[in-house]
């Protein structure tokens, strides 16, 4: 059962659209290689094996969360641990990112997915949950999190990253009930995965559609929707969810129609503008991680336009509109965030 003090922190407050005495602040990746704590686990450990482990995953994200002084942490993890319990072979390649070794290219290959049961093949993910949560303070909000049908499906037939999405899109046009049978069983294991990471102690999540951007309003409604719709359907109504994609500027309205108490922005879209397009909603956003390399001035002055443009309205959790690059200076990243907090507090 959630404390008071979670509930009646700022960042949930945001999330249920109610008034808060200040902007909450949290940023994607926050917990990475642009800090030296993170630079000096993963010198000794592989990025599968941090994440594997609930004491140097808990140990990364509270060395973050300390040093940044956010107002919500998220799990360490990635949204691509869901794919080896379904028989895929992912491995991380220094300088590459994500591989997968046999990814799905036909109907009869996709047939060959097992069901993923996450409390048995990604229990160490509910242990990280459980590590983490007990080691933040009780009133700091925590954030478990999973990739969106459509991304993790581009992973499952790309066999990694991609420019065009040709393979994923030849696939989701030829074989449409292949198609829907692969999102489907997604679904389904993405449904199981959030909740359990509910039980181990999430207080919100977030889904992430990283490359859903690069469909049409009219694809996305044929071969998205549905399944967005479904997943955000079956997830507890009492748990804020955050639908986030990258370059959805077209597939908002859409996005919000799926589900999702709040919708996050990429650096892409005017906030304002976006927020009145959308209507009445949580909005999280959206600062260019680019900026972060500027200097201070800089840094404040890009946020202080932001902030401006919301004009205090209720709903807003600041972020970047993707997540903090590796090479970023942590010292800007601090100064983001007491720029947000002090900057807000004297608006509100």
């Amino acid at each position: 059962m959630e404390n008071k003090l979670l509930s009646e922190s700022v960042f949930l407050k945001a999330c249920r659209c109610e008034n808060t005495d200040y902007t909450p602040i949290w940023l994607m990746r926050q917990a990475g290689r642009y800090m030296k704590e993170y630079q000096d686990i993963r010198s000794k450990v592989p990025f599968l094996e941090l994440c594997r482990s609930p004491e140097l995953a808990t140990e990364v994200m509270v060395t973050a969360v300390e040093r940044l002084g956010v107002d919500a942490a998220i799990i360490f993890s990635d949204i691509l641990l869901i794919l080896q319990p379904m028989g895929l072979e992912l491995e991380y390649i220094e300088g590459v990112g994500p591989v997968l070794h046999n990814p799905v290219r036909t109907p009869e290959q996709a047939q060959m997915l097992k069901e993923v049961e996450p409390k048995e093949s990604l229990s160490y993910v509910f242990d990280v949950v459980k590590s983490t949560r007990s080691a933040l303070p009780s009133s700091l909000p925590l954030i478990g999190f999973s990739g969106a049908p459509f991304t993790i499906a581009s992973y499952i037939i790309e066999g990694g990253s991609s420019k065009n999405y040709q393979l994923t899109k030849q696939f989701m046009y030829s074989h449409p009930t292949a198609w829907q049978n692969l999102m489907e069983l997604i679904v389904r294991a993405t449904v199981k995965y959030l909740k359990g990471q509910v039980e181990a102690g999430a207080q919100v999540l977030q889904v992430f559609d990283s490359w859903v951007g690069c469909l049409s309003p009219t694809d996305y409604r044929a071969f998205v929707f549905p399944y967005m719709k479904s997943l955000f359907g079956q997830l507890d109504s009492d748990i804020p969810t955050i639908h986030f994609g990258v370059s959805t500027a077209t597939l908002l309205k859409q996005q919000k129609e799926a589900g999702g108490s709040v919708i996050g922005l990429d650096f892409r879209v005017d906030i304002k503008k976006t927020w009145q397009e959308i209507g009445p909603i949580a909005i999280q956003g959206n600062l260019d991680p680019c900026v972060l390399y500027a200097d201070r001035n800089t840094v404040r002055g890009q946020a202080r336009r932001i902030l401006d443009q919301v004009e205090g309205k209720n709903g807003h959790i600041f972020n970047l509109g993707h997540g903090i690059l590796p090479t970023t200076p942590v010292d800007n990243v601090i100064e983001l965030v007491d720029f947000v907090h002090e900057y807000s507090q004297k608006r509100s």
